[in-house]
């Protein structure tokens, strides 16, 4: 007689406060295939509404006393997540405030999900395969005979005599044959045909694989080093400190090289799509097709397959950006962030992870080794090598005793009263002559892309500002109107101050406008502008960093882009057109960005054999942290900041945890923020806990919702994601603040 099973699932129309693992039935005509793992569709709530779920178990009875409801159907044939997998889900749940089934769709690529008509969003691409079903004997002689009145089918069945298996339509193709011939010979029997599964592949390898890049003594030390810990059987993480240009990239190499040869396989983030060409090309070349790419540029089928290659064990090797975190390497031995100081690593949507924490869990669960990589590495990550939890390698020269590029200071301040009221200084534009003259390239960093930060009545002080964000809206000159960096709003310039009838006035700087003022100082000289505007025109960074690197183009200016993990031997000259940007916005990370923005920027010139330089321009020249960045001086920062960090009580000396509320009352979000700041102090009674706010967020209107927070200062632990899990539940459950949305993050990037 059959009993029926209970599947403990989850199920996607739960939300925050209503997430756990519901019991269902399974039915008798199901129960072969209900298995940890697959997707079914369950009723769900008092409605009976049909919801997606995802079973995370199997047990032979239930808890709950009440009637059960039943699966309805199962849409997978074979479990989508291993158990592993689903583990990690449910660590995410626990760990960054979010659904066990966001983290689960966190985890799938889009391509696996269903869209609202039940197909499946992408489907396995196939290929027609055919091949002789006959002796190729008898093939040939049957051949001979067709010869006269089907010459087609003759010409096929001679082409899959020396062939064997085929595609269907290069036969076709190169025989001339129709489709009519070939259906007479699968007819006759003669020849078979079946669909083989293909894949989408964005970057294809062909060429012959090199040898394994020369390591000098101080990479040799290294590596050996990291590939002790590699190949203990435990799980380790260790941090590879170098400065730019010293050949981290090699020792990767090396260390990736034996994890395969070992049986393992190995995983390698980068902090951007711009990074990735050039890792591609560069791993490419030693480990050819075992590589798979997955990062957001790929198109939904190309990352689908690029998923199931690594799945199925066809690539040993994935490069790509945050979200490549999640791949599912079978026997993982070693996970590489490269310029782990990154923010991108860090997701801004639920569910707010690190890239570091998931690689760290999985480290531990398959007994492998993290390594961490970066000239400029965050201060938690320097602090714990210190103190000894993370392994310690350094590379303090560059590779092949190259210099570090000649750094100058200019102060702005003396440039204006010199009488150059531009953004280009007079050292920086002797310096650009100079390249220009002898053949040599040059990059100018600005982290603000448009033409002008703001415009501004000179009489009235009027100041054109977004309608629905807390921020003045930034001219773009290439298209002539005025522009939100957050929702994306745009309106045009009046000829007049709007409010008194005043001249305008365009303060600031960006991108475009440094273009326009490269274009008025050196006339002759190609510009390339590489920010996100000038990336979605080109298609890809690929293309822009392609023709820079061809064609030779004397001048790239660009953002953030720009600033790390580019390679250019010919670039001899970097220019930071205005440092003190990111240095007083008020974030505790200020300093630290800022260092590493430089830092990385300057390290990007002279990568060649010829001597580098950079131009550092700041209206604060005596500024320790942009002194400490010229003469790349990690060390002295770091002393220097940790003392900092000790007196703030911020990481490394303790976490922050955030509890944000947004909504389109600023009053009933103020109020809200009220309560939980109350909450926390009636239920935190530890004298080393800190509760900030609430305050409001440096943008506090976003999209027409207002953004205000609470801060606490604390060490992380279970008892302290438990008082935050609850305070989240009662605010989102409660009608009292049902116009309000509240999420919490552990150590939020925008602090």
């Amino acid at each position: 007689m059959f009993k029926p099973k209970v599947a403990k699932i989850a199920v996607s129309a739960a939300t925050y406060w209503l997430d756990k693992p519901y019991d269902y039935l399974i039915p008798e005509n199901l129960s072969a295939d209900v298995k940890a793992g697959v997707r079914v569709t369950v009723p769900f709530s008092r409605g009976n509404r049909r919801s997606e779920g995802i079973v995370l178990g199997v047990s032979d009875h239930s808890d709950y006393e009440s009637q059960l409801k039943p699966i309805e159907a199962v849409l997978d044939s074979e479990p989508v997540l291993s158990i592993e997998q689903l583990q990690l889900a449910l660590w995410m749940h626990d760990r960054f405030f979010c659904t066990v089934y966001d983290a689960i769709k966190t985890i799938l690529p889009a391509g696996f999900w269903f869209k609202a008509d039940g197909a499946r969003k992408v489907k396995d691409k196939t290929v027609e395969m055919i091949e002789l079903a006959v002796d190729a004997e008898d093939a040939y002689l049957i051949s001979q005979n067709k010869r006269r009145k089907a010459p087609q089918q003759a010409s096929l069945l001679e082409l899959l005599c020396s062939t064997g298996r085929v595609l269907a339509v290069e036969a076709l193709h190169f025989t001339g044959a129709s489709r009519q011939s070939l259906k007479a010979l699968i007819n006759a029997e003669l020849v078979r045909s079946e669909q083989e599964e293909t894949f989408r592949r964005p970057e294809v390898f062909s060429g012959k694989l090199k040898p394994l890049p020369e390591l000098n003594a101080e990479q040799q030390s290294a590596f050996e080093g990291i590939n002790e810990l590699m190949t203990g059987n435990k799980p380790e993480a260790a941090l590879l400190f170098g400065v730019t240009g010293s050949g981290k990239t090699a020792v990767y190499v090396h260390l990736i090289s034996n994890a395969i040869v070992k049986g393992k396989t190995a995983l390698l983030l980068v902090p951007e799509i711009a990074l990735t060409p050039q890792m591609i090309s560069t791993f490419s070349g030693y480990f050819g097709d075992e590589i798979a790419v997955l990062h957001s540029s790929l198109s939904v089928g190309e990352r689908y397959d690029e998923w199931k290659r690594v799945k199925n064990g066809a690539a040993k090797l994935v490069i790509g950006t945050r979200s490549a975190i999640f791949a599912p390497n079978e026997n993982l031995g070693l996970i590489i962030i490269d310029e782990e100081q990154e923010d991108s690593y860090k997701s801004e949507n639920s569910p707010r992870y690190h890239a570091r924490d998931i690689a760290k869990y999985r480290c531990a669960k398959s007994n492998a080794l993290l390594l961490l990589g970066s000239a400029t590495p965050e201060l938690e990550t320097r602090y714990c090598a210190q103190t000894g939890k993370y392994n310690f390698f350094s590379l303090s020269k560059r590779y092949n005793e190259l210099k570090l590029p000649e750094v100058s200071i200019v102060d702005m301040k003396r440039e204006i009263r010199n009488g150059n009221a531009g953004n280009i200084s007079t050292k920086l534009q002797d310096e650009l002559a100079e390249n220009i003259k002898n053949g040599e390239q040059s990059i100018l960093f600005l982290n603000r892309r448009g033409a002008n930060k703001l415009i501004s009545c000179g009489d009235c002080g009027y100041v054109y500002k977004c309608p629905n964000c807390s921020v003045s809206l930034t001219y773009h000159s290439s298209n002539g109107r005025l522009m939100c960096h957050y929702c994306g709003y745009s309106r045009r310039v009046d000829g007049k101050c709007p409010d008194c009838g005043g001249i305008l006035t365009y303060i600031g700087a960006g991108t475009q406008l440094i273009e326009e003022e490269i274009h008025q100082l050196f006339p002759e000289a190609d510009v390339l502008r590489m920010d996100i505007d000038t990336v979605k025109a080109a298609g890809t960074h690929e293309a822009l960093l392609e023709k820079f690197e061809k064609e030779k183009i004397p001048i790239m200016i660009g953002t953030q882009m720009v600033t790390k993990g580019l390679n250019f031997e010919n670039v001899t000259l970097i220019g930071v057109i205005s440092a003190d940007q990111s240095l007083y916005c008020g974030d505790y990370r200020s300093g630290e960005r800022t260092f590493s923005l430089i830092t990385q920027v300057v390290g990007r010139s002279g990568r060649g054999k010829k001597q580098g330089r950079a131009v550092i321009q700041t209206f604060t020249p005596d500024n320790e942290i942009i002194k400490q960045a010229a003469k790349q001086d990690y060390d002295s920062f770091y002393c220097s900041e940790l003392e900092l960090r000790r007196l703030q009580l911020t990481p490394p000396f303790a976490d922050i945890i955030s509890i944000t509320a947004s909504g389109t009352n600023e009053d009933a979000v103020m109020r809200c923020s009220v309560d939980i700041r109350n909450i926390l102090l009636a239920s935190i009674k530890d004298e080393y806990v800190r509760i900030l706010g609430p305050a409001p967020l440096s943008v506090v209107k976003v999209n027409n919702r207002y953004r205000y927070r609470v801060s606490i200062s604390c060490k992380a632990d279970k008892q302290i994601r438990e008082i935050v899990s609850a305070i989240l539940i009662k605010c989102n459950s409660s009608g009292k603040y049902k116009s309000v949305s509240i999420f919490a993050d552990n150590n939020p990037s925008d602090q």
